[in-house]
């Protein structure tokens, strides 16, 4: 009898047989949750994994509690904005992105993160980034496409990118760094702890802007446990 496949394999994995072995995190790893309902969520994980950090799912509100950073997956933004709506997320999220959780958006996820979009219907957001995005800014599914990316502050040269439907941001407040732009279009911004990609990092092999998010999570927990024994609080 055939045994099951891991629910770990990402696509393509079980036709080769083929999976690269689970790193084990280093002791004082962040935790790190995956919006796991839907996108390229086993993709994120084992990305994140690879980079140093505990990667966990995250399908409903018991499972932010402990999150030290935050990835929201590519997919479809509309449909993940219902689904958190349906899965009574999109209040813990937004309070938690508002408060300082670090999160990192790719794709969908920048839509999600943003402020606003450039459009006229309206859709669920969660918030947080100080942009304006433009969905298929870039076009429709046929005119998606890979490219080299120079990025501010990423050392080992350019990033290559995979664009899949992909989204730019129109405008950005003066408190959001553009870090690469396409055609003069920021495609991966910075505010704070908060990361957004118009791309899709975790469809290649370059851990890079992963291991960015995981730094910017340290830094993050360890400026809270600073604050909190200054306060003479146990740190969360």
């Amino acid at each position: 009898m055939t045994s099951r496949a891991s629910p770990e394999w990402v696509p393509g994995e079980r036709l080769t047989r083929q999976r690269p072995p689970e790193p084990e995190p280093p002791e004082d790893a962040p935790t790190i949750g995956v919006l796991a309902l839907q996108g390229n969520v086993l993709e994120h994980l084992r990305a994140l994994r690879e980079a140093g950090a505990r990667a966990v799912r995250v399908r409903r509100p018991a499972d932010v509690e402990g999150l030290d950073g935050l990835v929201i997956p590519g997919g479809e933004s509309t449909t993940i904005g219902r689904l958190l709506d349906l899965a009574g997320l999109s209040e813990p999220l937004q309070g938690l992105v508002a408060a300082g959780l670090p999160a990192f958006g790719t794709c969908a996820g920048m839509i999600l993160l943003s402020d606003s979009l450039d459009q006229e219907r309206p859709q669920p957001l969660l918030g947080g980034l100080h942009v304006v995005t433009r969905r298929n800014a870039f076009g429709r599914q046929l005119e998606s496409f890979e490219t080299d990316l120079d990025v501010t502050g990423l050392d080992g040269g350019p990033l290559h990118a995979v664009f899949i439907r992909a989204p730019w941001v129109q405008r950005a407040g003066d408190d959001v760094e553009v870090l690469a732009e396409v055609d003069g279009h920021p495609v991966l911004v910075r505010q704070g702890y908060l990361l957004a990609a118009a791309f899709h990092p975790e469809l290649t092999d370059d851990r890079r802007l992963h291991r960015a998010f995981v730094t910017l999570v340290r830094q993050a927990r360890d400026a809270r446990r600073v604050a909190a024994d200054a306060a003479g609080e146990r740190p969360g």
